[in-house]
C-alpha cells in the first residue's frame, strides 16, 4: 500500500504495538467496519454487531453502543463490555449499552477462543437465507475457497440466542473455524484481527449469493479449491480486502475519530 491512505500510525499487517496503541487500533477498526456494514444496509433493524477484545482486559470487548447506527460509529460510541456483561465504559447520553445478544454470542467464544480478536454478525441477504438450508459453503466459486476447509455449522434452534448458554454451544459448535453458519439465523465470523474478521464477513455474504443464486452449480474439484484457499483463505487477504473495503466506503477515516 502506497500514498497516504490509510494515515494510520503502525497500520501494517503483523505490526507490533504498545498496549494503549493496540487497543486504540483494535477500536478504530471497529469502528470502520461497522461504517462497512452500514454501507451495505446491513444492521438497520438494530441486528448484528462487531466486536474487538480488549488487549489488556482480555476477557473485556468492545461494541457499538446498542442504538446508534452502523453509519454513524466512532470510536467513542463504543462501550467496554465485562465478562459479565456489565457496561464498563458507556456514555449513556447516545444509546442504551451492549446489545444483549451480541454478549451472549461474543463473550462465550471469547472464552474459548484466545486467539480471536474480533468476532462479526449481522442478518444480510443471503447470508441468512443460506443459513437456512444448514449446510456448510461448497466450493463453487474462487471466494468460497477461503471458507469450504474452515468452516461449521450450529444446528440448533435458539435463533434469538437469549442465554449465555445458546453463545456457548455457537462456540462449541464453531470450534476453531473462521466461519459459522447459524442455523436459520446468519453467519458468524472470527479472527485474530479486526480486519480480517470484517472483510471475511463481506466475503462469506458474497459466497452466500453465489450458494443461492447458483443452486446446481458444478463445484471445483477438492484438489482445485485447495490450491486456490492457499491464499484465498490466508489472513492477510482478509487485512488487505478490510482495506480495499475500508478505501471504497470511508475515503475519509478521519470520521471514527472521537468528537
Amino acid at each position: 500500500m502506497s500514498g497516504e491512505y490509510p494515515n494510520f500510525t503502525n497500520d501494517v499487517y503483523g505490526a507490533e504495538r504498545s498496549i494503549e496503541a493496540e487497543r486504540v487500533h483494535r477500536k478504530r477498526m471497529c469502528a470502520i467496519g461497522y461504517r462497512i456494514f452500514g454501507s451495505m444496509r446491513w444492521g438497520q433493524l438494530g441486528d448484528g454487531h462487531i466486536s474487538a477484545r480488549d488487549p489488556e482486559l482480555t476477557d473485556h470487548f468492545w461494541l457499538l453502543d446498542y442504538g446508534v447506527p452502523f453509519r454513524q460509529a466512532t470510536i467513542d460510541k463504543l462501550v467496554l463490555v465485562g465478562p459479565d456483561g456489565n457496561l464498563v465504559e458507556f456514555d449513556g447520553s447516545r444509546g442504551v449499552g451492549a446489545n444483549t445478544a451480541g454478549y451472549n454470542i461474543h463473550h462465550p467464544i471469547f472464552e474459548a477462543r484466545p486467539d480471536v480478536v474480533s468476532i462479526a454478525h449481522t442478518h444480510t441477504p443471503y447470508g441468512t437465507p443460506w443459513s437456512a438450508n444448514v449446510k456448510p459453503f461448497e466450493p463453487i466459486s474462487q471466494e468460497s475457497t477461503a471458507f469450504v476447509f474452515d468452516q461449521s455449522l450450529f444446528d440448533d434452534e435458539e435463533v434469538e440466542v437469549l442465554s449465555i448458554e445458546g453463545g456457548q454451544r455457537i462456540a462449541q459448535a464453531a470450534g476453531t473455524s473462521k466461519l459459522c453458519i447459524l442455523r436459520n439465523h446468519g453467519l458468524v465470523t472470527l479472527g485474530a484481527t479486526v480486519e480480517e474478521t470484517v472483510a471475511f464477513f463481506v466475503m462469506a455474504e458474497r459466497v452466500a449469493e453465489v450458494h443461492v443464486k447458483a443452486p446446481d452449480a458444478k463445484p471445483i474439484s477438492v484438489e482445485g479449491a485447495k490450491v486456490a484457499a492457499a491464499t484465498m483463505s490466508q489472513p492477510v487477504n482478509g487485512w488487505r480486502m478490510f482495506h480495499w473495503l475500508m478505501r471504497d466506503v470511508v475515503p475519509d477515516p478521519s470520521v471514527v475519530e472521537a468528537v
